[in-house]
């Protein structure tokens, strides 16, 4: 058994999906028409190929009141790791992204977040 999709629920696709391939550096893996919606999917040029990020329409009525609740205290979705969390910051704010936590040192891993434009706040983190 292994992880290959991991959904994160967003208000609006096409944002989204300009914020993870222009604003972060992921790759398109898919996006395949679904309905009135659509299947888009992202992968990190330095993790895993086989692992992909699922930007799943935030529709259901469930959802969305799960990731109005995070972002209203301020919980991450999801997290991403980094080698260099201070060159991850610094490469991302100079492409706009909005930090809502500079890198904050938590026992054995060093945390900043940042907003996603469509509704949740990601963690990234460095393993001290």
């Amino acid at each position: 058994m292994r992880i290959e999709l991991c959904a994160l629920h967003v208000d609006d696709q096409e944002k989204v999906l300009r914020f993870y391939t222009d604003g972060l550096g992921f790759r398109k893996a898919r996006d395949i028409p679904a309905g009135a919606f659509r299947w888009i999917s992202v992968v990190s040029p330095q993790g895993h190929g086989d692992v992909e990020l699922v930007l799943e329409p935030n529709v259901n009525p469930a959802t969305r009141a799960y990731q109005e609740a995070l972002l209203a205290q301020g919980i991450p979705a999801t997290a991403f790791a980094t080698d260099d969390i201070a060159a991850e910051v610094d490469r991302l704010k100079a492409k706009g992204v909005a930090f809502t936590m500079e890198p904050t040192p938590m026992g054995p891993v060093v945390v900043a977040v940042f907003a996603d434009t469509c509704g949740n706040l990601i963690q990234l983190y460095q393993k001290t």
